[in-house]
């Protein structure tokens, strides 16, 4: 299970501070299928990006499985990240100059796994989005379609 409390996060620039949550809680179920639905600039990434260790919240409490993350140090959120969380961002955020397995890879990569069960996990979850012809390609090769899929395979890649 994964619970916000009362999460706040402003950030600060200068003399300028800006709030992009103010007391947000909620709580999700396991395997509970959530949207996350608001206007521009309502805070829905900020959200997703504390949710999934990217970014730290200013105050409240994100609590993980019923464990509050309030005293994780960075590897902690590691782990957690590793472990608990696929992304799947707006932008892909795949490696040109990798091929598409490389690119899938690179989750196990920061995981410790071994190479040779690295390269048949990313083939076997290609396989499972359609991409099992294509691993050798480059993201600049594929549609944007494809990349998406690139992108889904990645945050697969280690059953979160």
């Amino acid at each position: 299970m994964l619970q916000l409390k009362n999460i706040v996060k402003t950030y600060k620039t200068g003399d300028l501070t800006q709030d992009a949550l103010k007391g947000v809680s909620i709580a999700f179920r396991e395997s509970e299928f959530v949207s996350i639905l608001g206007q521009s600039g309502s805070g829905k990434t900020t959200m997703l990006n504390i949710i999934g260790g990217l970014d730290r919240y200013t105050s409240g409490d994100l609590i993980i499985n019923g464990v509050s993350t309030k005293e994780y140090k960075d590897a902690d959120w590691d782990y957690y990240r590793n472990n608990s969380i696929g992304f799947v961002f707006q932008s892909y955020n795949l490696i040109p100059h990798q091929s598409v397995l490389a690119n899938v890879e690179m989750a196990l990569t920061l995981a410790g796994v071994s190479r040779k069960e690295r390269r048949e996990r990313a083939i076997a979850v290609l396989k499972k989005v359609g991409l099992g012809d294509h691993i050798h390609k480059k993201p600049n090769q594929m549609s944007g379609g494809q990349m998406q899929r690139i992108a889904i395979a990645r945050a697969l890649i280690n059953n979160p």
